[in-house]
């Protein structure tokens, strides 16, 4: 058991019977009345986002979640294949379960699996990944980075908006958390 005074971004806690993940938490001490947290939790099973107050000092269970090393092989059908490296051992995520992080996933790609007893309950990406831009408009002479952006299709046909310098085949680093443009890789 632990504390609600002792949440932690990114801490897992088992509430109501679901497996959450702190996402964001403020300690309030109003004038008038208790203390409590008011925090913001992600549901690792269905990736609803749920805000929950809790009374100060209240205990929830911490809820162990390990991660695997694993390697993304392939899609079948609407199932997506992964592989531990050590074990060779596969397992299928279906694709609803991790619907973001599709956008993001090449074939032969090295994620975490998160893993709360034997239960998959999905996937972490790395916070950054390279992918190629498939399509976007031609740069033209002058353009700068600073000067305002262009949406562009990478290779997983997730769209971002990038500067106006970048053409196909470049390949771009992608932040993970909120789909947006980094770099060009050199």
């Amino acid at each position: 058991m632990i504390s609600v005074n002792d949440f932690k971004t990114g801490l897992t806690i088992e509430v109501d019977g679901g497996i959450w993940r702190v996402m964001d938490f403020q300690h309030v001490k109003p004038g008038k009345g208790a203390a409590f947290v008011r925090s913001k939790l992600r549901n690792l099973r269905t990736g609803a986002v749920q805000e929950k107050t809790f009374r100060a000092g209240e205990k929830v269970a911490k809820a162990q979640i390990d991660n695997k090393r694993m390697q993304y092989l392939y899609a079948n059908g609407d199932m997506h294949v992964f592989m531990d490296n050590e074990s060779y051992e596969q397992i299928e995520l279906p694709a609803a379960q991790i619907e973001y992080e599709l956008k993001f996933l090449k074939e032969n790609m090295e994620v975490q699996i998160m893993m709360y007893q034997t239960e998959t309950l999905g996937l972490e990406l790395p916070n950054t990944v390279e992918l190629e831009v498939t399509e976007t408009e031609p740069g033209i002479k002058g353009d700068t980075s600073s000067g305002g952006s262009k949406p562009a299709t990478v290779e997983t046909g997730l769209t971002v908006n990038v500067p106006f310098f970048v053409n196909e085949g470049d390949k771009l680093v992608i932040n993970t958390t909120d789909a947006s443009y980094v770099s060009r890789v050199q």
